[in-house]
């Protein structure tokens, strides 16, 4: 399988890169990259838990939001692109008590102005707890040369 990755990527990278950042206050972690999908977990504690206990959906919609978008960057040359976010949405299937929760973002369409992506999220015994789909737009950066 041809890889998506504009150029060669590893997990310390991206780790790297999402640090200091919401990342870090809710200690997202990226876990697994393949030729065509990025995954990342995110603990399910007081810091993404809503009064009732179980996962709060906005940090759901956080961790698809956080490992679809860094994946959608590592799909251009960064050099001359960014990625940023246009609309998600999210599906809440299964409610999630603790442990980690999982986000494998899978693309759906790499297109020169847009990108779609799909994010399957899954707790510790593999069940699906939400869906989610991610559309962002393909920037080109700023000339911010002299000239």
């Amino acid at each position: 399988m041809k890889t998506i990755w504009f150029a060669p990527v590893s997990l310390e990278e991206i780790n790297r890169r999402a640090s200091q950042s919401l990342c870090d206050h809710l200690a997202i972690e990226f876990i697994a990259i393949g030729d065509d999908y990025l995954t990342a977990r995110m603990p399910v504690d007081v810091r993404t838990m809503q009064p009732m206990g179980i996962l709060h959906g906005g940090a759901s919609c956080v961790l698809a939001e956080t490992v679809a978008s860094a994946a959608a960057n590592y799909c251009v040359d960064q050099s001359k692109q960014v990625c940023v976010g246009l609309e998600i949405n999210v599906n809440h299937i299964r409610s999630v008590r603790g442990g980690f929760v999982l986000g494998k973002a899978s693309p759906l369409h790499l297109g020169k102005t847009t990108q779609v992506w799909d994010i399957q999220m899954q707790n510790e015994q593999n069940q699906l707890t939400a869906v989610s789909r991610l559309t962002l737009a393909v920037l080109q950066k700023k000339d911010t040369g002299s000239g």
